[in-house]
C-alpha cells in the first residue's frame, strides 16, 4: 500500500538559520530531492519557474505543460508531480506561511489573488519581455542564498515579495476578474468552505453565514467562477475525496466518513456523477 507523503520546508533545506525557507535552482534541486518528481504534497507555499526544458506539471489531477516561461505557484496541501526532459532548468522556493506573514506583519501571504483560491490556475507563462523583469529577482535571491550576508533572510524575503508583485500584476491582468467588486465575498465564501466543506453541503449555510441571500451568492459565483454555489462546493469535496483516495491505506468507506457522507452507496453514486467513474475505478487509475 502506498501513502503519499506531505514535505515540510525542513525536508529540503539544511540551513539550520532558514528553516522556514528555502530556495535553489531548479537543476540542483533534482540532484538531492529526485522523491519530488513522484506524487506528493507540501505543508508549505511553493513556487517554481521554468526558464529550459519541457514537460508535464500535474497539479491536483490537472495536466499542465511546462515551457520556458511557465511558473507555477501552490499552496499548502496541494498534490503534485512531475515529467521533465533532461535540459530542465528554473528556480525553486518553498516557504512557510508562518515565516511570511510573521515578517511583513500586516500584510498576509493569502492577500495575494494567486494564492487565496483553490479554484485559480495554478499556472502562469511569461513571455520573453515579462521574463526581463521577474528573472532579475530570482538570480538575486539565488546569489544571496549562497553567501553569509548580514540581513541576509531579510533581503531574500523582500526579494521574494519582488516577485510576488510581479506576479500579481500579471496575474491581474491575465484574469480581470480578480478585481471584481465581488471579491470580497468570494474570498469570504472560499474561508469558509475550507472550514466547513466536509459537514455542510447546502449553499444556503454558507449564504447565510455571509450574510446574503442563496441568489446573490449564486450570482457572485457565477460572475467570478463561470459556477453556480453548490458546484463550487461539490468541486472542493471532489477535490478532497480524491485527494485521499489516492492513498490507498485509506479504505473507501473511510474516505466517504471523512468527508461527511455515512451512506457509502449514496457517496459511491456521487461521485460517480461528479467523475463518470466509481472511487474504486478512481483509485485504480492513479499512479
Amino acid at each position: 500500500m502506498k501513502k503519499y507523503p506531505i514535505y515540510s520546508v525542513q525536508n529540503f533545506s539544511c540551513n539550520d538559520v532558514h528553516r522556514d525557507f528555502y530556495v535553489n535552482t531548479f537543476r540542483e534541486h533534482l540532484k538531492s530531492h529526485s522523491f519530488v518528481e513522484e506524487p506528493h504534497r507540501h505543508d508549505s507555499y511553493l513556487m517554481v519557474f521554468f526558464t529550459n526544458g519541457s514537460g508535464l506539471h500535474e497539479v491536483d489531477f490537472d495536466q499542465f505543460e511546462i515551457k520556458r516561461g511557465s511558473l507555477f505557484v501552490m499552496q499548502p496541501g496541494q498534490m503534485h508531480h512531475w515529467s521533465l526532459s533532461e535540459d530542465i532548468e528554473g528556480f525553486v522556493i518553498i516557504f512557510s506561511q508562518e515565516l511570511y506573514n510573521l515578517y511583513f506583519g500586516q500584510k498576509k501571504i493569502n492577500e495575494y489573488n494567486f494564492y487565496h483560491s483553490i479554484h485559480n490556475r495554478p499556472e502562469m507563462v511569461f513571455e520573453e519581455k515579462e521574463m526581463l523583469k521577474i528573472l532579475p529577482y530570482f538570480d538575486l535571491i539565488i546569489q544571496e542564498n549562497i553567501q553569509n550576508n548580514k540581513l541576509q533572510l531579510d533581503k531574500m524575503l523582500n526579494l521574494l515579495d519582488c516577485i510576488h508583485i510581479e506576479i500579481s500584476r500579471k496575474y491581474s491582468e491575465t484574469y480581470s476578474h480578480q478585481a471584481h467588486s465581488y471579491n470580497i465575498k468570494i474570498n469570504k465564501f472560499e474561508l469558509l468552505l475550507e472550514q466547513y466543506f466536509r459537514q455542510e453541503k447546502l449553499p444556503s449555510f454558507y449564504a447565510e453565514k455571509l450574510n446574503i441571500t442563496l441568489k446573490h451568492l449564486n450570482r457572485i459565483c457565477n460572475e467570478i467562477l463561470q459556477k453556480t454555489a453548490t458546484e463550487v462546493i461539490m468541486d472542493r469535496v471532489i477535490l478532497e475525496v480524491k485527494r485521499m483516495l489516492i492513498d490507498k491505506q485509506l479504505a473507501v468507506n473511510e474516505v466517504a466518513f471523512a468527508v461527511g457522507y455515512e451512506d457509502y452507496s449514496y457517496f459511491s453514486r456521487f461521485f460517480k456523477k461528479q467523475t463518470g467513474m466509481s472511487p474504486t475505478e478512481f483509485r485504480n487509475t492513479v499512479r
